[in-house]
């Protein structure tokens, strides 16, 4: 990503937060306030997504359900027409069918990281997958 330098006068106030949260994250102000902004307008653009700290680091989600990565990840396995896989992850996640399609059009613009969630899950999830035949093995012999 190419930057462009930009120059903002911020609220005192809002620029010593800034600072506290940085210095809490270990970051930079800039790239905070490069998170906080690209994740505001997500937000904006889409709304009832929100953003979540997790083991592998922050995540768009839902904010009445899921990671978004999940219910893309749960659509790859379901069949049938657009609005019949709609309503098979709704029921399964317990949601209404405009959530399912919130997750659909905030993955549709953002491909490339939703793909690489599900491909970290599905890698986390191989290696659980060996140890326990690995656990089993040792614990049989």
């Amino acid at each position: 990503m190419v930057s462009r330098a930009t120059s903002y006068r911020l609220d005192t106030v809002v620029k010593a937060r800034l600072e506290q949260r940085a210095a809490a994250e270990g970051s930079t102000e800039r790239a905070l306030l490069e998170r906080l902004v690209s994740e505001g307008l997500d937000m904006l653009d889409h709304p009832g997504i929100v953003y979540r700290d997790g083991p592998t680091g922050r995540r768009a989600a839902l904010a009445v359900g899921p990671d978004i990565w999940e219910v893309i990840s749960a659509l790859r396995y379901t069949s049938g027409g657009d609005e019949e896989r709609v309503a098979v992850l709704a029921e399964q996640f317990g949601l209404h069918p405009r959530h399912i399609r919130t997750a659909i059009d905030f993955a549709a613009g953002h491909r490339a990281d939703i793909d690489e969630q599900i491909a970290e899950n599905d890698a986390a999830a191989r290696r659980a997958r060996e140890i326990a035949e690995r656990r089993a093995d040792l614990m049989a012999s």
